[in-house]
């Protein structure tokens, strides 16, 4: 094989490399931007259920005026798992099963005062 042949197959094979190690970063940055978009997209979907639970907890407990009835309880209940947060979850069976408007007022306090930090925290 003469020289410039041996000269083109090394500068051939260096492009190559440098092509490969190229796409390769970008294959690596581009995986790094997809999981932070992901966990972006998680948090705000989060958020959501948060807040639509703040809004129904709102509308059904503090401006219903009367007592909340199954059926609202039941979407309480089930808008509360949908958020999939044992913290928030925690703070809701203690809230439900407290006993006495003290309890009741402090557990109350308790659970909206850490829907509003799980909502400041995911932002």
């Amino acid at each position: 094989m003469s020289t410039t042949k041996q000269v083109l197959c090394v500068l051939v094979f260096i492009l190559m490399l440098a092509g490969l190690i190229f796409f390769g970063w970008e294959a690596i940055s581009l995986k790094a931007q997809l999981q932070a978009a992901q966990k972006t997209i998680s948090q705000q979907q989060v958020n959501a259920k948060v807040l639509s639970f703040s809004k129904l907890f709102v509308a059904n407990v503090l401006q219903g005026g009367q007592t909340v009835s199954f059926d609202q309880r039941l979407q309480l209940e089930n808008a509360v798992r949908d958020i999939n947060d044992e913290e928030i979850y925690a703070a809701w069976k203690k809230f439900t099963n407290a006993s006495g408007q003290a309890e009741v007022q402090q557990d109350f306090y308790g659970l909206f005062n850490l829907l509003l930090t799980k909502l400041s925290t995911q932002s």
